[in-house]
């Protein structure tokens, strides 16, 4: 996510809000319909029959995304033959999502809205399978409302199913509904290493705190895919990002590496492993190797997040032309449309105090409707940088009244306490932010660690 610097330094950092959706979803929709995502090339989802392009001579192999490509076309060209086919158009649904996925563009998660809806309208009964891939384009797309909606109504018509259930789940969490997420989470417990359970639960343990827990989970996760056949490349390099990610913001940087190797010799191109890599790297300072390996990832997509991580390393650097420049970048993603703005997006503008007007207005709006953890986080931090502290404070004690243990949620907490004169409580979450990783941040580490040296001294001062 985007993260932070204090009083206009560096601001890029880890992706805050990582959901399980996309990599959790297209495995189990795949596996209710029967469909196994094959791989024909690294990762590649096989649509149609292979014997039809079967030829004498083979050509040579496709990559992932251009296999994925041609089987949407395919679908297409059928869907166009009989619209009335919901199985065809729910096939498309599966394959936008796995490719916005792959690629991270977000209009393939509108598209697979669009297949989806059509699946249903074709055929509203016996097709669960196309609402759960409605719920999931909802989740890519951030409108959780609508996605719990659909969720609920597949859980009660299928109440045995622990994937519906772990999807209803996933949407309480994500709105902040905590007492209702509990709640089908310990019912799931028999299911919690269950490849579409077990991210969703890291999550939630994760956000109440229980970190040794959430570790588990993901490391058992991670293991579990490689080792099933079944999991096909894509989806297994996905856990080892999400583990990987994990570990970088806990602070085990040799843990965190080790992970995304894996992911990476499994998916050598993969986004989000690569950002998160770079991440790490800038993490230690080592800006020419995380601008490298960022550079690879926004060559794959241009996401804001790593836009924004380019505009941090070459300020770092003393590049303040190419700075600008990556941060015009994120300007023009993060800006330009109506909305919450994402919410490491929103904290690049409030680390650097640019547009800070904006980023409160959607903050204060989407608090509206969802009310979870990270929410109030960027809530209580844009209200701490209009100058709003004794808001802020109420906001950041909301936050961590779940058990949230995130260096970065600790720092604002401390940030916000010593702007109201709270030494004492200002350095006991600065003191736990550094304990935890005393790597959270490039620069608000540091800003972290020598307020708590700042503090302890005016402690024992005569």
């Amino acid at each position: 996510m985007l993260r932070r610097s204090h009083g206009g330094g560096t601001a890029t950092w880890l992706s805050r809000h990582w959901r399980a959706a996309a990599g959790v979803t297209l495995v189990a929709v795949a596996c209710i319909l029967g469909w196994r995502l094959r791989a024909r090339g690294p990762d590649a989802v096989v649509a149609h029959d292979p014997a039809a392009t079967t030829t004498a001579e083979s050509p040579a192999p496709l990559e992932a995304g251009d296999v994925l490509d041609q089987d949407i076309a395919f679908y297409e060209v059928r869907a166009a033959e009989d619209p009335y086919s919901a199985g065809d158009y729910a096939r498309l649904a599966l394959l936008f999502l796995e490719r916005g996925r792959m690629r991270g563009d977000p209009d393939d998660a509108l598209r697979a809205e669009r297949a989806a809806r059509s699946s249903l309208a074709a055929r509203t009964s016996h097709n669960d399978a196309a609402a759960s891939l409605l719920a999931a384009s909802l989740l890519e797309q951030h409108r959780f409302i609508d996605a719990r909606e659909i969720a609920r109504d597949l859980a009660v018509r299928n109440p045995e199913s622990t994937d519906y259930r772990a999807l209803l789940a996933e949407t309480e969490l994500e709105l902040g509904s905590y007492a209702a997420a509990d709640t089908i989470f310990w019912s799931l417990q028999p299911h919690w290493r269950q490849l579409t359970v077990a991210p969703r639960v890291a999550r939630w343990m994760e956000i109440h705190g229980r970190i040794e827990d959430a570790r588990l989970a993901l490391r058992t996760l991670a293991r579990d895919a490689a080792a099933d056949s079944y999991v096909p490349h894509s989806q297994a390099a996905w856990t080892w990002y999400r583990l990987g990610d994990f570990e970088m913001r806990y602070g085990r940087a040799d843990a965190a590496r080790a992970a995304l190797d894996a992911g990476l010799r499994i998916a050598p191109d993969e986004h989000r492993l690569l950002a998160t890599m770079a991440r790490l790297e800038a993490s230690s300072g080592n800006w020419s190797a995380a601008i490298a390996l960022a550079d690879r990832s926004i060559a794959v997509t241009p996401d804001p997040d790593v836009l924004g991580l380019l505009s941090d390393a070459h300020a770092a650097l003393g590049d303040s032309a190419q700075s600008n420049q990556y941060a015009r970048g994120v300007a023009a993603l993060s800006l330009g449309t109506p909305g919450a703005i994402h919410r490491s997006w929103s904290l690049f503008w409030l680390d650097r105090r640019e547009h800070v007007k904006v980023v409160l207005a959607r903050a204060q709006q989407e608090s509206r409707t969802r009310r979870d953890v990270y929410g109030d986080d960027v809530l209580a931090w844009a209200l701490h940088t209009a100058g709003r502290d004794a808001e802020a404070k109420v906001t950041i004690e909301r936050a961590l009244a779940r058990g949230v243990r995130d260096p970065s949620v600790l720092f604002h907490a401390g940030m916000i306490e010593l702007a109201l004169g709270n030494g004492d409580d200002a350095r006991r979450h600065l003191e736990a932010a550094v304990s935890i990783n005393p790597r959270f941040h490039p620069v608000q580490a540091r800003v972290a660690s020598t307020l708590v040296d700042s503090l302890k001294r005016a402690v024992v001062a005569p």
